[in-house]
Formats: C-alpha cells, sequence, structure tokens
C-alpha cells in the first residue's frame, strides 16, 4: 500500500491483485505530473466541469484523485480496471462515480477533457485517438503523459496526424506532458485497426488461416518465432472437452486446440480486452458456427471452476507494463492446477531462460520438457 499525495488530498492505492511483496507502486511521475498541471501548480487550473475521458490510466491513480468530476475511465486491461474499482472503494469513492469503459466500448458522444497515459504500444494509442478524434471539439482540453521513455516523435505525431497541433513540455522526474489542440478541420486517414494476416504453412492445424489482430496485440504483423514454435509442438488429439488457451492474445494457439480436438470447448483468457476481441475474430473467421468457444477477461484461470479442465496451454507474460517479473506466470500456474481435473496438463511455452520448470515441479511434482529449441522450451505439468 503506498500513499498518494495531492492537492486534492491523499488517497492510499495498491496495484492488483495486491500483493504486499510487490514493490511497485500503483502511480508514477507521469501521474504526478498531470495531476499538479490539472491542479494549475504552474498556472491556471484546468476545468473539469464537462465530459472527463482517462485514457490509460494504470491503476485508477488519476480516476480516483479527479472522482469528484465523475471522469470515464477507458482501458485496454482487465488487471488495470479491477485496481481501479478496488482503489476508489478504498478510497470511499461510490463504485457508480466513475464510468468504466473499456477500449471495445462507445466512448461518450461528447469529450470536453481528454486525458492519456501513454501506452506501450504505439499502435494502441493510434487505434484509441482514431476512435476518440470523432468525439472532441475545438475547445477539448487534451493532454497526454508519460515518462520520458514512454513519449517520443513518433508518439507527438500521433496525436498531430490524428488530432491537431502538439507540443510537449519540459521533463519533471523523467516525466513529459503532452498538449494537444483537437482541430475538427483536420482531414485524417481511416483507421488502420484491427488488421489481418496468412499464417505460415507447417505450424500444423493453422496453417494458411487468417488471424486477426487488433492494435496492442503482440507481433500484429506477423506470428511470433515463440507462437510458432509452440505451435509445432502441441499435444495430440485426445478427446478433450475442455481447453484453456490462458494469456490467448490473438487466439491462434486455442484455435489450433479447437480445430485438433474438434469436440472440445475452447475459452480463451486474457486480461486484455484488445485480445480477446482478436482471438474471437480469429476464432469465428475459421471455425464452424457451432464449435464451442468463451471469450474470459480475467486475471488468469480466477473465473474457471477448480477441476472442470483437460488442458492449459499457456505463453505467459514475464512482464507488467514495464517490469520484468514472474508474479504473473505464477499465478497462472497456479490457477491452472487448481482448474485441472487429475491427470489433466498444463504445457507451457517460454525463453529457455526462466526457468519455469523449477516453478511446476515444485507445483505440480513434475515437469517434463516436450519440446526445444536452442531458445524455447515446451514444458508439460501433470495433476496428480
Amino acid at each position: 500500500m503506498n500513499r498518494l499525495t495531492t492537492s486534492r488530498g491523499e488517497f492510499d492505492l495498491t496495484r492488483f491483485p495486491e500483493d504486499p511483496r510487490d514493490p511497485l507502486r500503483a502511480w508514477d511521475a507521469a501521474d504526478e505530473y498531470l495531476l499538479r498541471h490539472l491542479d494549475g501548480v504552474d498556472g491556471e487550473p484546468t476545468d473539469l466541469s464537462g465530459t472527463v475521458v482517462v485514457l490509460g490510466d494504470r491503476w485508477g491513480a488519476l480516476v480516483t484523485a479527479i472522482a469528484d468530476h465523475r471522469p470515464v475511465q477507458i482501458t485496454d486491461s482487465f488487471l488495470g480496471q479491477e485496481g481501479t474499482r478496488a482503489n476508489l472503494k478504498r478510497n470511499g469513492v461510490a463504485a457508480d462515480t466513475v464510468r468504466l469503459r473499456t477500449t471495445g466500448d462507445a466512448p461518450p458522444d461528447r469529450i470536453d477533457v481528454l486525458l492519456i497515459r501513454v501506452p506501450k504500444s504505439l499502435a494502441l494509442l493510434e487505434d484509441q485517438l482514431h476512435r476518440l478524434a470523432p468525439h472532441v471539439h475545438a475547445g477539448t482540453v487534451v493532454v497526454g503523459a508519460g515518462m520520458v521513455t514512454e513519449i517520443h516523435t513518433s508518439t507527438s505525431k500521433l496525436f498531430e496526424r490524428i488530432l491537431g497541433p502538439t507540443r510537449t513540455s519540459l521533463a519533471a522526474k523523467k516525466a513529459r506532458l503532452i498538449f494537444c489542440s483537437p482541430d475538427p478541420r483536420l482531414s485524417r486517414s481511416a483507421n488502420p485497426w484491427p488488421r489481418s494476416y496468412a499464417l505460415p504453412t507447417g505450424i500444423g492445424a493453422v496453417s494458411g488461416l487468417t488471424v486477426t489482430n487488433h492494435a496492442g496485440i503482440f507481433c500484429a504483423d506477423r506470428l511470433d518465432v515463440g507462437t510458432r514454435f509452440f505451435l509445432q509442438n502441441l499435444p495430440p488429439r485426445r478427446g478433450r472437452e475442455h481447453v484453456v488457451d490462458l494469456g490467448c492474445g490473438n487466439g491462434v494457439v486455442g484455435l489450433a486446440a479447437a480445430l485438433t480436438d474438434s469436440g472440445a470447448k475452447v475459452t480463451f483468457i486474457d486480461e486484455s480486452y484488445q485480445a480477446l476481441a482478436s482471438a474471437e475474430a480469429t476464432f469465428r473467421a475459421n471455425v464452424d458456427a457451432g464449435t464451442k468457444a468463451e471469450f474470459m477477461a480475467a486475471d488468469g484461470m480466477s473465473g474457471v471452476p477448480a477441476g472442470t479442465v483437460d488442458l492449459v496451454l499457456n505463453n505467459p507474460p514475464f512482464h507488467t507494463h514495464r517490469a520484468t517479473t514472474d508474479a504473473t506466470a505464477w499465478r497462472m500456474f497456479n490457477g491452472s492446477r487448481a482448474a485441472l481435473r487429475r491427470g489433466g496438463e498444463l504445457w507451457v511455452i517460454g525463453n529457455r531462460h526462466l526457468g519455469y520448470h523449477v516453478k511446476l515441479r515444485r507445483l505440480f511434482g513434475n515437469c517434463e520438457v516436450a519440446a526445444s529449441d536452442p531458445r524455447f522450451v515446451v514444458l508439460r505439468a501433470v495433476k496428480r
């Protein structure tokens, strides 16, 4: 638990899921810089009396601090949205004070103040600026915020190309602000997202099929080498009833499982709403309408009943935002073990140096190498 101190008050904030061992805060210097600017510390305070939209608020620090203005939060992260709910409750803010929306939801018809935490993905920023542009007007206040490592010339050019004239602030505590003046007369190109591409051959059941990627998905224009290796080494068909593609991304691994085990229900799980939209679009384009599938935004396997799954396929992330950590992988492995039936299997792909086999042996009591190359390893653990 950490306390954010602002001119508006002090707020107890934490990341989600809450972990007392997590040394990272639920905000950073960019959030502080933006809040100081809104409060007029270096000039006039920003008028927040109209419709305020906050895009990409990592854990709800921004909307918690300005909750009395009833902002709309738009996020691609299920974890971020749950963190926002928890932080609002922790600070005594009524649940309906902040309107929570995802990147796939329709934005408010009119936006008077648009606050943007610059995302790691430039593609996601491009997509969201295109989606929000029709809803801003000449008088809309647009302020972006990020650490200096997150804001580049290409970032400013996106604001300028899609919304209007843009300038940046001086850096403060390694953070920077972006100021944009929307120009309703600006002629902008069509939103290039989502995009599609054909999968290569030689990767099993999904060879040559079409993948749909919404903005922000890893490797949006090609199949990444890790997923390619996983697809080449998936478990054989065994008449399974329930398969989970955990951390599904664009869903190609779950799609391969659905095509291989044609009678199985496949549950696609990710914490990114953009990923789930990609997975569903990819799945619907390549399977019969009657094929059973579920698409779930969740913290790992938290939404899957215990003892109901035959196979979990997992390519766990080893970072959250810009922090490297194995905490997410550990939650995924624990959740998978709980969700698996006895005899059910967890198949994991990862870089060799991550040492996932140690964690899996500790948790399952067994772990074997199903496939490996100089860079990647596919591991199989069985629930006894």
